[in-house]
């Protein structure tokens, strides 16, 4: 009955006999005029024109699970007469799976309704009917069971059209999806723009850059750097995991050549990101460069790449490259513009690495050319090492010097002025030139010289603070001799015995340069005789000191290492406590050595 709600029997007679609706009498459960106790049920015709019209597809089965009535929503949906539903089996008719596969009977969920008696509804992204025109229809369910006289007599099926749903459902999962996507991509760019910024040394920061991009964005990498058209050097190969050996591709390459077309050349020459998928990929060599570049594809396969530029504003500094093998994951141009902005920022990495080396090379250079080289004392043995330091700024206020007064005796300096940069450098110059004036000036003691440079320090020049110990080695060429010192501020000096007896010269202590002295005050000297075939160490606080280490463990190391040290000749003491010494590589060290002869005799050391 398609016009009258797709009842199996139009004129039932409502005693359950799963094959119609029945007019809502004789039932003994309601009353025709809709009256009567709370428990009333409205009349028949508004219980058939209900069903009629619901906005929902609703059939019903007998105990079997053959459609018995069907209502015109669900004719519409399924797409199918009533006179093709009424008495079919609904689930070899209807039940689907996702795919369209038939579900195994022992599976079906209304037939569990039927033999159990609950309330089962169905799974929005995994129910599917099968229509009249063999389409699936994704739904969402709901099936009741329908009891009388204590017994499971059928059940009612009711559905709707749940493609509107389930594709929005899809877009919300996709935009989840992008939008995880997007903060995965986030997350890598500070990643790697925090790593790149880390360091300073170019190869470090792009093997840290490999190691980050494999195997989170790509199966394999490799990153070379470009000088000009002879000068091409790969610096790092992030391999995939199963392969090792790497280094043997890293190295120099062949030249860029203005014919080649291939495509590390075309982006060298141009600056411009490319794209390459399977035919590209499978190409033949141009060029000994494109040769070079085809050997990675060849060892560690490739079906999609990416190659960008290492570029700043100015220039190509190098080139990215990266690929994936699992043609199912090719590259996209999302992918590529991610990795166009991670070559930017390489490219600006090894832009300041570059820049920031030249000027380190600029200070290292002025600042040994200021260590003035030491004076030959036919009694004193003197050796001095200055070793910049291998992190930071690698330049800073560190220096020796040593020099003859008028009046013969030998001056020592060891000193440091604050910073770590270019113009500690320069301040350690300017300083130094006014110690050796004030010191050359006039005949007086240490102590004395270290107050007029302090002064002098104050009103003339804008060195912030710094550490120094100026010393007289006092006495005949042949002995015996003394040590007259000042320190200001300055870890104190090492006297080593031949024997390797060690000991601090602590009684020289001062405020240190800057700091200002209470009116009235003045430093004071110390005087210390030197033994015979003794060493005096003076140095910079980079040599005992290091990060979260007590200085106490620095001082001791040191006493302990020059003990063991004390007959090896003086270049190999200091070159050795330089290689025996930790240091946390971020200041730089200066030392200054002086080893007595015998007493009586000529230099010895």
């Amino acid at each position: 009955m398609a016009d009258k709600a797709g009842t199996a029997d139009e004129h039932g007679d409502g005693h359950g006999d799963g094959h119609g609706h029945g007019d809502g009498h004789g039932d003994g459960h309601g009353h025709g005029d809709g009256h009567g106790d709370d428990g009333a049920l409205p009349d028949g015709s508004l219980l058939r024109a209900v069903f009629a019209d619901l906005g929902a597809g609703v059939y019903l089965t007998d105990h079997t699970g053959r459609i018995t009535a069907v209502n015109p929503r669900a004719v519409t949906l399924l797409g199918r007469p009533a006179a093709a539903l009424l008495g079919a089996e609904d689930h070899d008719l209807l039940h689907r799976g996702p795919g369209g596969e038939v579900i195994p009977r022992t599976a079906c969920q209304v037939a569990e309704v039927l033999e159990h008696g609950r309330v089962v509804r169905g799974e929005i992204e995994c129910d599917t009917f099968l229509d009249g025109g063999g389409h699936l229809l994704p739904i969402a369910w709901v099936a009741s069971p329908i009891h009388r006289d204590g017994r499971i007599r059928g059940a009612a099926v009711l559905f709707v059209d749940a493609t509107e749903r389930l594709a929005a459902a899809r877009r919300q999962a996709d935009q989840l999806a992008a939008l995880e996507d997007l903060t995965e991509r986030l997350t890598v760019l500070t990643e790697i723009t925090t790593v790149l910024t880390q360091t300073l040394d170019v190869d470090e920061a792009l093997g840290r850059l490999g190691r980050l991009t494999v195997p989170r964005l790509a199966d394999w990498a490799a990153v070379d750097l470009y000088t000009g058209p002879q000068d091409i050097r790969r610096v790092t190969i992030a391999a995939p995991r199963e392969h090792g050996g790497e280094q043997v591709w890293q190295g120099p390459l062949p030249p860029l050549t203005d014919s080649s077309q291939a495509p590390l050349a075309h982006v060298l020459r141009s600056g411009e990101a490319v794209l390459l998928g399977p035919d590209d990929v499978a190409a033949p060599a141009d060029t000994p460069l494109d040769v070079a570049h085809r050997e990675l594809y060849t060892a560690f396969g490739a079906t999609s790449m990416i190659i960008v530029p290492l570029r700043t504003s100015r220039q190509v500094l190098g080139a990215l490259t990266v690929a994936r093998v699992d043609p199912a994951r090719p590259f996209d141009v999302a992918d590529l513009t991610l990795i166009a902005d991670i070559g930017r920022r390489a490219g600006l990495a090894v832009d300041n690495a570059r820049l920031f080396g030249q000027q380190r090379d600029v200070a290292e250079t002025m600042q040994r050319h200021l260590l003035a080289p030491l004076p030959c004392v036919d009694h004193l043995g003197l050796v001095a090492r200055y070793r910049p330091a291998p992190k930071g700024s690698q330049v800073g206020g560190d220096w020796y010097d040593a020099f003859l007064l008028v009046d013969g005796v030998t001056a020592l300096v060891i000193g440091d002025v604050a910073g770590h940069d270019l113009k500690a450098a320069a301040d350690m110059a300017q300083l130094r030139n006014m110690l050796r004036s004030l010191a050359w000036d006039r005949r007086e003691p240490p102590s004395v010289i270290i107050d007029r440079l302090d002064n002098a320090m104050i009103a003339v020049s804008d060195i912030p603070m710094a550490t120094m110990i100026l010393a007289r080695v006092e006495g005949p060429r042949q002995g015996p001799w003394q040590l007259h010192w000042v320190s200001a501020g300055h870890p104190p000096p090492l006297l080593v015995t031949a024997e390797g007896h060690t000991r601090y010269l602590e009684s020289g202590q001062n405020l240190l340069l800057g700091a200002g002295l209470e009116p009235g005050t003045s430093r004071y000297d110390a005087i210390e005789p030197l033994p015979a075939h003794s060493t005096l160490l003076l140095y910079t606080d980079g040599l005992i000191e290091t990060t979260g280490a007590d200085l106490d463990v620095g001082m001791n190391r040191l006493r302990r290492h020059a003990a063991a040290l004390a007959g090896h000749p003086l270049d190999e003491f200091c070159d050795q406590l330089l290689e025996r010494m930790p240091s946390d590589g971020m200041d730089d060290i200066a030392l200054l050595a002086m080893r007595l002869p015998g007493a009586g005799t000529g230099a010895d050391v």
